[in-house]
């Protein structure tokens, strides 16, 4: 069992990899950590030792070709959900992305169990949710405050943010130009993680 500092660095030593294609010296990892160099290599010998991290030809800590691909998930790409008005659900995945889902803190993906959809509309851009990005979404019951891709009244899906006021469920969104949603039945498909910007401005 990791702790959390550990949890933390694995992370992060995933992600360098990933990105620059080495592992990140003990020096960065000191730096990010904002902590002695002794203190961050009794982390990365202890996740050796759990069998997370391996000490490279260069003295490096990091995974290995192989525990780097394997880190990797194809994620389905759904398309659209509006973050507008509410329209039609779409099921078909139009795409698949290859990603490590831990970028997003998700641990374990499975299938059906992370996944991404294409944003459309501009009811969301307060929450820095734009038109054409992509949001990654887990299944798991949603919390007052969390964005959810949300089934309304059995016929339609919008990306909204979940509210409980006064025992009531509502979808807000995050623009003001948009007028809350009160539907009569509401299923959430997936909470927003993360969110991927696929326009640049």
């Amino acid at each position: 069992m990791l702790t959390e500092r550990q949890e933390e660095v694995l992370d992060f030593v995933r992600e360098y990899q990933r990105t620059h294609g080495v592992a990140p010296s003990t020096r960065e990892l000191a730096r990010t950590f904002q902590c002695s160099q002794p203190t961050i290599l009794k982390h990365l010998q202890a996740l050796a030792r759990k069998t997370h991290l391996d000490k490279m030809a260069d003295g490096k800590w990091g995974f290995k070709a192989t525990q780097v691909q394997a880190h990797l998930f194809a994620a389905p790409v759904y398309g659209a959900i509006p973050a507008g008005l509410p329209a039609m659900q779409e099921q078909d995945p139009e795409d698949t992305l290859t990603i490590d889902p831990a970028i997003f803190g998700v641990r374990n993906a499975r299938k059906g169990q992370f996944w991404f959809l294409r944003v459309t509309g501009e009811s969301m851009i307060g929450a820095n949710i734009l038109d054409g990005d992509l949001v990654a979404l887990v299944r798991r019951d949603p919390r007052p405050g969390d964005i959810i891709a949300a089934l309304v009244d059995d016929t339609s899906t919008t990306l909204k943010t979940f509210i409980k006021e006064r025992g009531r469920i509502l979808l807000r969104a995050a623009n003001a130009r948009f007028a809350d949603i009160f539907p009569s039945r509401l299923e959430s498909q997936g909470v927003v993680v993360g969110v991927i910007r696929r326009k640049l401005a």
